[in-house]
């Protein structure tokens, strides 16, 4: 039926709505709803030789973690739009897993900021590497304890989950298999939340002025 040219809103388009507007109840359902299929499109993505490590069980719980933190930059396209959303999020984690399981057989030591003896070193070397090319240089900083004092600003901003990959991978040190025992997550989950985690600890910098002296400044 229509309503001054509109169409009405079916049941899902209305529970898509609520989910956007922040009820939680309403985007599990969907996400419930979805998940069977999507399941079975990320099993059959999934190399035969990395299925031990890699578990669409796993890309799918941490899809739901970006999803809950993102469904404010879903701008709409009804519940097809939402469909191919979460279809592209849980693709991406997907292929940060199997990025992960292929570098976990030749890991790169440039890429783990626990080389240090000190806190302070150990989160200056994270931000270090969160920053990439960056001209920030945390080595720099007037006061060594701002590294802490800024990565526990950011880590705040984080899922739980996301933040305890942080502390207990890179900067406790502990190796990939140990955190993984200790969450109760498997290998390749670890390194996919890891992933994610730098995504977001990169957004968290914001201004690199608020935490970094700047090279030749």
């Amino acid at each position: 039926m229509e309503h001054g040219g509109q169409q009405a809103k079916g049941p899902s388009d209305q529970v898509l709505a609520k989910a956007m507007a922040g009820d939680r109840a309403c985007l599990i359902d969907l996400l419930e709803e979805l998940a069977p299929a999507l399941r079975i499109r990320l099993e059959s993505k999934i190399p035969p030789a990395l299925r031990v490590a890699v578990e669409a069980d796993d890309v799918l719980q941490v899809t739901y973690i970006e999803v809950f933190g993102r469904i404010g930059q879903f701008k709409g396209g009804g519940l097809d739009g939402f469909k191919a959303w979460v279809g592209r999020v849980a693709e991406n984690n997907l292929l940060d897993a199997i990025r992960a399981a292929q570098a976990a057989k030749r890991p790169d030591p440039a890429k783990r900021a626990h080389r240090a003896r000190t806190a302070e070193d150990s989160a200056a070397t994270l931000i270090d590497v969160i920053a990439g090319d960056s001209k920030a240089t945390p080595s720099r900083f007037m006061a060594r304890g701002e590294a802490v004092v800024a990565m526990e600003r950011m880590l705040a901003t984080l899922p739980a989950d996301y933040a305890r990959v942080i502390r207990l991978y890179d900067l406790a040190g502990h190796s990939a298999d140990d955190v993984a025992r200790e969450m109760g997550r498997t290998t390749g989950a670890i390194f996919m939340l890891r992933a994610r985690a730098h995504d977001r600890l990169r957004e968290a910098m914001g201004d690199e002025g608020k935490y970094f002296s700047r090279a030749g400044g």
